[in-house]
């Protein structure tokens, strides 16, 4: 298991000390290293959220609120956004309210793995780059799951591991090697942007994250690989 620290047992409280730490520089970081193509992920994420026509969307492990700003500005529903981190809410709560969106959007802290909702209260969930810093990945999915209504859908946006030349070699020189460099200058945790790469190596993406997505109780999970498979959208639903 890839931990941020490596300095305690525990993967979630690494993760959430992290988040704490780089919250302030987070958003500017993310759209650089990105290169601004993070937008255009959001966005297919929400037109493909569109085609269910949820009413009451949870957001889970939402940092600083921008899937959910999207899905808000989009689809004008309700959104509850959940994330571990209380800096990273606090940073979002300012963007929603800068925005005019706090009659859609309510933020809260909370963990994925023990999500304080009742079951079937969602008509869809949706998560954008957290699902691999899930400490239990599996138990995670299976509390979506829960609190997911019968034939709704959960949409992961991930980053994935490219295969195609030369997209895969770009990925990894610029994931190891410029992206720590540069986080290291700007952020004031320079192992947060170390542990990136780490993670999006020790995830299981692709056709390993659709089974893992069956076994929690996803039928019909299928993916749509982005910008040659930097990234991946997943979409499953509750049966």
């Amino acid at each position: 298991m890839v931990q941020p620290y490596n300095k305690s047992k525990s993967k979630k409280s690494e993760v959430r000390a992290m988040f704490n730490n780089i919250a302030r520089n987070y958003d500017f970081l993310n759209h650089f290293f990105s290169l601004g193509i993070d937008v255009i992920w959001r966005k297919r994420v929400i037109r493909e959220l569109s085609k269910y026509n949820p009413n009451l969307i949870l957001d889970m492990a939402t940092g600083t609120g921008d899937l959910a700003i999207t899905a808000a500005q989009k689809l004008k529903k309700q959104i509850i956004g959940v994330d571990l981190s209380s800096e990273m809410i606090a940073v979002g709560n300012k963007k929603i309210a800068k925005k005019n969106l706090s009659q859609l959007i309510q933020l809260q802290v909370g963990d994925a793995e023990v999500i304080e909702f009742n079951d079937s209260t969602f008509d869809a969930v949706m998560v954008a780059f957290g699902v691999r810093n899930f400490e239990n990945l599996e138990l995670g999915l299976r509390e979506i799951q829960r609190v997911l209504g019968e034939n709704k859908p959960l949409l992961v946006l991930e980053f994935s591991k490219p295969t195609i030349f030369p997209v895969k070699q770009f990925f990894h020189f610029y994931s190891f090697n410029l992206l720590p460099f540069i986080g290291r200058l700007v952020s004031k945790d320079p192992r947060a942007y170390t542990y990136l790469p780490e993670s999006i190596m020790a995830f299981p993406s692709g056709d390993e994250f659709i089974t893992v997505m069956k076994n929690c109780g996803f039928s019909e999970s299928r993916q749509i690989p982005l910008s040659g498979r930097i990234a991946t959208l997943y979409i499953g639903e509750k049966k």
